[in-house]
């Protein structure tokens, strides 16, 4: 069969139709949730009678707070149970990933780019020192040694510290 195409006119109708059926089910829906609030809350909450007499007084605080704990506890109760939900999840999302296999490394692209530009981009405006490395050395100033320039017949050196050794040892 041969697909006919819609006209505007009717594609406008069907929409508005839409719109229409759309604004009565969310209307239905806002009531039913006034409803179920106003359940809740007669179930809950019941109407506050202040009593005349201090005693009473004393008696109703007592058990609104009685009630405002038992609401902290449950409210600390489902917070703990969130919680490790959360924890379990995690590691479950872990495990899968772990079962998966290696993750995949991106490849990465070479990137042209002077120490100066890199500490820039990582620190921002904060980036003031020129990265010079030659300009932050040290001065050494070179020491010549002096070289032995006569070497001279080994026997006399052999006697010179022969009679050093004498000199030693006589004055000990």
């Amino acid at each position: 069969m041969s697909e006919k195409k819609m006209t505007s006119s009717r594609k406008h109708h069907l929409k508005s139709l839409m719109l229409g059926i759309a604004k009565n089910l969310l209307e239905k829906e806002a009531a039913q949730y006034e409803v179920d609030k106003a359940a809740h809350m007669a179930q809950n909450c019941p109407e506050l009678s202040l009593p005349g007499s201090m005693q009473e007084l004393q008696e109703l605080c007592k058990k609104l707070h009685q009630t405002i704990d038992k609401a902290d506890e449950e409210r600390y109760d489902t917070e703990a149970k969130v919680h490790k939900a959360d924890k379990e999840i995690q590691d479950l999302k872990i495990k899968v990933q772990d079962l998966k296999g290696k993750f995949k490394k991106p490849t990465l692209r070479k990137v042209r780019m002077s120490a100066d530009q890199m500490l820039q981009a990582l620190l921002g405006s904060k980036h003031k020192v020129s990265l010079d490395l030659r300009a932050n050395l040290k001065q050494v100033k070179k020491e010549v040694k002096e070289e032995a320039t006569d070497v001279g017949d080994w026997r006399k050196n052999i006697e010179d510290r022969t009679d050093r050794k004498k000199m030693f040892e006589t004055e000990g």
